[in-house]
């Protein structure tokens, strides 16, 4: 059996004490402590061709949405997404990459700036539904507001990665939200769903399409002719409707954690809203939205920093490779090294959530949710870690999300929305218990004592 190596973090009552890598064969863990950046940065510069997916994560990605973006390894995965990187990705990866510009364009900051409006529409319609809700009651109701979350984030990738999804929502989605996940015949289910909507999608595109579209599914349609820089099959174009699922998954998740957390912080809550009330009734231009509201940002990082959508990432060593450590460590056999031999088919898990709430890199208070740490200088440990502002949400290197500024401006659009024009609070008050709903694609927050994937909160209008 080849090892398995893990990036972990010890503990001792509450507080952490430190991270360690663990593998069968090495010495006490704590001999491991602080050991653990360069092999993380290593993996991830390396990763799609010495590290990949396990043979298990790319089979249940194949089984739910087809042999897509995220199941490619190494030259397919380029293929798929064939970035233009730059001279620093270049040193990164120490490989020469990529074919010219296929998919970036629509995930571009021009892509996005464009695209804003979208995400404000989107979470404005939530707000009119709210709205009627709150004027057929006393003003005051209780919603469940991670169903309308799921709504925001669908319309919002209908609307922007693929444009002509509004055109069947209303069809699609409901069913979509009844699926049970836990089953492989629902897993086969859902994709069938999605594989149908992606297929009208690329028709209605070929109907209504033109040479400037820079949406995802313009940019797909352009790659089924083959004079195409990059050539994708019709069947390679609808599998990539993983795009839709991984963007509406991951973001309705962080929406939910973010209103969750305003609710049990509610000074964080009336914080932000005065920062967010100096715009009126206008909303902030996409320039605004990352320069003049610190205070959304730090809220929008340190929710992504408390709750990744995804807590861990797993691979698998393709090739033999040479681990380098940050710090010598002794093994059992006493010897002193500065790196691991690593053999072909050795499995890492790179525990994404442990590493951003480490006190050993966020200080004491690591695991409260405290926007201000983003206002301040970071600590000198947590800016060893690389990846988007010293935290693993989206990943690094090669394979880092490829629609991290899509999701930022998304999470913060909806949010604005939301928390500038109605109050929230936990009907049963703020120390409400929170667990874990796990029959869904990922994780997912929910009310203890409620069914399924429910958070119910009491939502008053404020403007």
């Amino acid at each position: 059996m080849k090892p398995r190596i893990q990036v972990s973090c010890t503990s001792n009552g509450h507080r952490s004490t430190g991270l360690s890598l663990v593998s069968l064969g090495f010495g006490d863990s704590n001999s491991w402590f602080f050991a653990i950046r360069k092999p993380v940065a290593h993996l991830y510069a390396n990763e799609g061709f010495g590290y990949i997916k396990t043979d298990l994560t790319r089979n249940f990605i194949e089984i739910m949405f087809g042999k897509n973006l995220l199941w490619a390894e190494g030259e397919l995965h380029r293929r798929h997404r064939s970035l233009t990187f730059t001279s620093h990705n270049c040193a990164l990866t120490g490989k020469h990459t990529g074919n010219g510009k296929f998919l970036t364009p629509a995930f571009s900051n021009k892509a996005i700036r464009d695209l804003t409006h979208v995400f404000y529409d989107s979470a404005h319609r939530t707000s009119s539904a709210w709205d009627a809700i709150l004027e057929a009651s006393d003003g005051t109701s209780t919603i469940d507001v991670q169903n309308w979350m799921n709504r925001i984030s669908m319309d919002s990738i209908g609307g922007a990665a693929f444009f002509a999804f509004t055109i069947i929502t209303g069809m699609v989605f409901p069913a979509v939200l009844r699926l049970p996940s836990k089953r492989k015949e629902a897993l086969i289910d859902m994709n069938r769903v999605f594989s149908g909507v992606a297929d009208q999608l690329l028709s209605k595109a070929k109907e209504h399409g033109n040479e400037e579209d820079k949406s995802v599914m313009g940019l797909l349609l352009k790659s089924e002719t083959h004079d195409a820089d990059v050539h994708m099959s019709r069947e390679e174009i609808i599998a990539q409707n993983m795009l839709l699922i991984a963007g509406y998954e991951t973001t309705s998740i962080s929406l939910t954690w973010a209103l969750i957390e305003m609710c049990k912080n509610v000074d964080i809550q009336n914080k932000l809203r005065a920062e967010l009330v100096q715009f009126g009734n206008t909303d902030p231009t996409w320039e605004q939205l990352n320069s003049s509201l610190p205070y959304l940002d730090a809220v929008i990082h340190e929710t992504l920093r408390l709750h990744p959508p995804v807590s861990e990432a797993i691979r698998v060593a393709a090739e033999d490779d040479v681990l380098p450590l940050t710090t010598p460590v002794v093994t059992k056999s006493g010897e002193t090294v500065n790196s691991l031999l690593v053999a072909k088919g050795t499995v890492f898990t790179v525990p994404i959530q442990t590493l951003n709430i480490s006190e050993e890199f966020w200080g004491p208070d690591a695991k409260e949710f405290r926007p201000e740490r983003w206002l301040e200088d970071f600590t000198p440990r947590a800016k060893e870690i690389q990846g988007h502002r010293h935290l693993l949400t989206f990943v690094d290197g090669p394979k880092t999300c490829l629609g991290k500024t899509f999701a930022l401006t998304e999470f913060k659009a909806a949010l604005f929305v939301i928390v500038r024009n109605f109050a929230l609070e936990f009907p049963g008050g703020s120390d409400t218990a929170i667990g874990k709903y796990t029959g869904s694609v990922l994780p997912r927050p929910k009310v203890v004592g409620e069914e399924g994937a429910k958070v119910p909160l009491r939502v008053k209008r404020m403007m």
